[in-house]
C-alpha cells in the first residue's frame, strides 16, 4: 500500500492507511466533532466529510487542548500509531501540534432547527454523506447517458414559457430602485420587455435540440411557486430531463428503468450506503431499543435499493389502476380519504397504495392518464391503448411511482404534429399574447391575408407551412415553430433528482435532502 501524501490527505485516506515508517508523522485537517477532556488527556474526534467515521486524536499537553470545542477547524500534526487492543479504531493520532484554523461556538440541533441554518447544517456527518452521494449520482448519470450516446445540454433558467401550464411560476423582475428611461417604449416596465419566469421544466427547450440531436438530456434546477409546506415539496429543486426520438412509449419507460438501475448499481458499488448507516447512527443513544430500530431501518433501506434492481418493473394503465383502487375500497375495506374516480386523478394515498400493492413494495409505472389531467404537449394514446369508453380520451404518458414518496418520474410521447398541437393549445388557452405593443408591431408579418399575422420574423426564405398560425403573438410561438419548420416523433421524461436521492437515503422530508432548501416563507441563505 502506498504511503499517505504529505499534502494534507483527507481523513478517509488516513483511516485506510496503517502506520508505517513513512507515515508516522502526519497532519490531519478537519473540524472537531467532539471533545472529551480528562485530567491528563483530551480525546478529539476529527472529521472532514470524506467519511462518516471520525479520526481519533489524543492530546496529552493541556496547553494544546485550550480553546478546542465542537466545530473548531484545526490542523493536528503528530504521530500516527496503532491503537491499543480493543479500541474502537485500529489507529489513532497522538497530537504534537495543533493549529486552530477557525474558532467556533457550534452546537448540533434537531433537523427542523437545522433547516433554518443550512450553511451550518452542511457540517453534520449525514449531510456530508449526502453531499458526496449527490456528487456520485451526478457522475453515474453522466456516465449512463454518455454510454447511451446522449448529448448533455445546459438549458436556460429564465424563460417566457410555463411548461406545465399551471401558472405556479416565479416572475423575474429588476430592482424597482433602478431608474428606467420612461420615454423608451421598448422597456414597457420590464427588463425583457415582457414578463419572464424562472423555469418550471427544461423539457420544451430540450425538444428544440431533438431535430439535430436524436438524444439529449440535462440535470438542471427548476422552480415552482407552490405555497406548499408538505415534506414532498420545495420551491427550488433539480430535475433529470431527457428527450429522444421514438414512436413508442415503451422506449421512454425502458430508458427510465435502465437509468435508475444504472444509478443504483453505481451507488451500491461505492461506500455510500454503508456511510449512511454510520452517519445516521451517530448521535443516537446506545440503548438496545435504539440500536434495533436503526438496524431495522437500514435493513429496510438496503431492501429498497434491491427492489430497484429487479429485472423488470410492473406497468398498469390508469383505468385499470382506478378499477383496482375501487375494488380495494369496496371489497377489501381499504379506507381512502379521497374516493378513487376516473375524473379526479390519483391522489397521494392512491399512488402509495399502487406502489405497495401492485408494485409489491417496489417501482411501478402507471400509464395512459386522462387527457384532461395532463399537459397540452402530450400525444394522444394509440388506438389500442385508449379507454373502452370513447368519452374517456387518454394520452401516451406515464408516472413512475415508488413506495412512500409516490411519483418520482413523469414522461410522455410529445405531440409532434403542428395541427394537433395548435388544437390542444387553443383548447386550453395556453399560447397567451406577449402583451408588448412594440414587439407585436415590429414582428407581425403579413401572410397574404392582412387579418392573419404571426409573431416570427422570417427573412431567410424558409418554407412556411400552410397551417394557420396563432392569430396573435404568444409566449409559446417559438415552441410551435419546432413543429412548423420540421419535427420528428419523440418523447421524454423528467425525474425529481432530490426526491429520488431522498428515497435512496431513507430521508422522508425533501427539505432535509436539498442542501439549501427554499420553500414557502423560507429562503434563509
Amino acid at each position: 500500500m502506498s504511503g499517505i501524501s504529505t499534502s494534507n490527505p483527507n481523513i478517509a485516506s488516513i483511516l485506510s492507511t496503517p502506520p508505517t515508517r513513512e507515515t508516522k508523522q502526519i497532519t490531519a485537517v478537519g473540524s472537531i466533532r467532539t471533545v472529551r477532556k480528562q485530567s491528563n488527556i483530551t480525546f478529539i474526534e476529527l472529521e472532514d466529510g470524506s467519511t462518516p467515521d471520525s479520526l481519533k486524536a489524543l492530546v496529552f499537553k493541556k496547553i494544546l487542548a485550550a480553546n478546542l470545542g465542537t466545530g473548531v477547524s484545526v490542523a493536528i500534526s503528530g504521530l500516527w500509531q496503532h491503537a491499543p487492543h480493543g479500541a474502537e479504531q485500529r489507529y489513532e493520532l497522538q497530537a504534537e501540534e495543533i493549529k486552530i484554523l477557525g474558532p467556533s461556538d457550534e452546537k448540533y440541533h434537531s433537523p427542523e432547527y437545522l433547516r433554518k441554518i443550512p450553511h451550518l447544517r452542511l457540517r453534520t456527518p449525514l449531510n456530508a454523506v449526502l453531499a458526496r452521494m449527490r456528487s456520485e449520482a451526478d457522475y453515474h448519470l453522466n456516465r449512463f447517458f454518455r454510454n447511451q450516446q446522449f448529448v448533455r445540454l445546459q438549458p436556460p433558467v429564465i424563460t417566457s414559457s410555463d411548461c406545465e401550464g399551471a401558472g405556479e411560476v416565479f416572475d423575474v423582475s429588476v430592482n424597482p430602485s433602478i431608474q428606467r428611461n420612461k420615454n423608451d417604449p421598448s422597456e414597457c416596465g420590464q427588463f425583457f420587455r415582457t414578463q419572464k419566469h424562472l423555469t418550471v421544466s427544461s423539457q420544451l427547450h430540450l425538444e428544440a435540440f431533438v431535430h439535430e440531436h436524436p438524444r439529449v438530456w440535462t440535470l438542471s434546477p427548476t422552480f415552482r411557486a407552490e405555497k406548499s409546506e408538505t415534506p414532498r415539496h420545495v420551491s427550488e429543486f433539480w430535475m433529470v430531463e431527457a428527450e429522444a426520438r421514438t414512436e413508442r412509449l415503451q422506449d421512454v419507460m425502458q430508458l427510465v428503468e435502465d437509468m435508475v438501475r444504472a444509478l443504483v448499481v453505481g451507488l451500491k458499488n461505492s461506500s455510500i450506503l454503508d456511510d449512511i448507516a454510520v452517519a445516521t447512527k451517530k448521535g443516537r443513544p446506545a440503548d438496545a431499543v435504539t440500536q434495533n430500530y436503526h438496524t431495522e431501518n437500514m435493513t429496510s433501506l438496503r431492501q429498497r435499493w434491491e427492489d430497484l434492481l429487479r429485472p423488470s418493473w410492473p406497468r398498469i394503465r390508469y383505468g385499470d389502476a382506478i378499477t383496482r383502487l375501487q375494488d380495494a375500497f369496496k371489497e377489501d375495506n381499504v379506507i381512502f380519504e379521497y374516493k378513487p374516480l376516473w375524473e379526479n386523478g390519483l391522489q397521494l394515498e392512491h399512488e402509495k397504495w399502487i406502489a405497495s400493492e401492485i408494485g409489491q413494495g417496489g417501482p411501478v409505472f402507471v400509464t395512459h392518464y386522462p387527457k384532461e389531467t395532463k399537459a397540452f404537449y402530450m400525444l394522444p394514446s394509440a388506438q389500442g391503448q385508449q379507454s373502452d369508453d370513447p368519452t374517456r380520451q387518454t394520452v401516451a404518458c406515464f408516472d413512475l411511482l415508488l413506495p412512500e414518496v409516490a411519483e418520482v418520474v413523469g414522461g410522455s410521447l410529445r405531440e409532434h404534429r403542428l395541427e394537433y398541437l395548435h388544437q390542444a393549445m387553443q383548447e386550453r388557452g395556453i399560447n397567451k399574447p406577449e402583451q408588448d405593443p412594440v414587439k407585436i408591431k415590429t414582428n407581425r408579418v403579413a401572410r397574404g391575408d392582412a387579418t392573419k399575422t404571426f409573431s416570427f420574423n422570417r427573412n431567410d426564405g424558409a418554407d412556411q407551412s400552410d397551417a394557420t398560425p396563432s392569430a396573435e403573438p404568444g409566449n409559446l410561438d417559438w415552441y410551435v415553430d419546432l413543429r412548423r419548420y420540421g419535427s420528428v416523433p419523440h418523447g421524454g421524461f423528467g425525474l425529481g433528482f432530490d426526491r429520488l436521492l431522498g428515497y435512496l437515503a431513507g430521508i422522508n422530508n425533501i427539505k432535509d435532502i436539498v442542501p439549501w432548501p427554499r420553500y414557502y416563507g423560507r429562503c434563509d441563505c
